[in-house]
């Protein structure tokens, strides 16, 4: 791997791995650590190009920072663990769980999508016109040219086949908000390839994570214990 992802770490035992969102960072899973590190090693990472990981010269994709996990997991000498994402970060949860299944214990992906014709039309709209924009300016600014490939990651990726989730081994989780910006039909496509999902619909948006953490946490934490 040309690059080393930040992470922050917590707690002890089996490993439980965090992956956030476009444009975020670990710190969006504060209340996840907290709570998790009671019974895990909890361990936030932050993907290339986002928070304190450096972006590096790599492909800047959604599988990229799959590929990107299985080098850390092995720099970490972690041979297995449950994976959660959230968003983006649940997007490479399902493309690291297909390329990678010997490696995930359980999976859980919260507003998940398989490409842009699950995003809302109101949603999807807003973010095409950003990427547009920022893709314009990108030869005038840096700010813009980072921007352009943040919003790429939501407009080109990533690009899963819905036939592809069949290769999922791992038991998983689906989560949504009632109010997500993914269509609650596009998740259920998800949750209904998949050979061993459950599907949990929490009140809220698409940020339940950190909006609603007390239910999301108690559902995962549920999820996490059966058997």
């Amino acid at each position: 791997m040309d690059i080393k992802l930040h992470y922050t770490e917590s707690g002890s035992g089996f490993p439980l791995i965090l992956l956030h969102g476009n444009s975020e960072s670990g710190e969006v899973f504060v209340h996840q650590m907290e709570y998790f590190a009671k019974q895990y090693r909890v361990i936030a990472v932050d993907t290339r190009g986002h928070g304190k990981s450096p972006r590096g010269i790599a492909p800047f994709t959604i599988r990229q920072f799959a590929d990107d996990l299985n080098g850390f997991m092995n720099e970490m000498k972690i041979d297995r663990a449950h994976i959660l994402g959230f968003s983006d970060g649940g997007n490479i949860g399902l493309i690291f769980a297909m390329k990678y299944p010997e490696k995930v214990s359980k999976l859980i992906v919260s507003g998940a999508n398989l490409d842009t014709s699950g995003i809302k039309l109101i949603y999807q709209s807003v973010i095409d016109l950003g990427y547009k924009f920022a893709t314009l300016m990108a030869k005038r600014s840096e700010n813009a040219k980072k921007n352009s490939e943040l919003l790429s990651l939501m407009v080109n990726d990533p690009n899963i086949k819905v036939e592809e989730l069949k290769q999922i081994k791992a038991a998983t989780l689906v989560m949504a908000g009632t109010k997500d910006m993914v269509k609650e039909e596009h998740t259920k496509l998800i949750k209904n390839t998949i050979p061993n999902a459950s599907l949990v619909i929490i009140e809220g948006t698409h940020f339940i994570p950190v909006k609603k953490h007390h239910v999301f946490n108690e559902e995962v934490n549920e999820f996490l214990n059966k058997a």
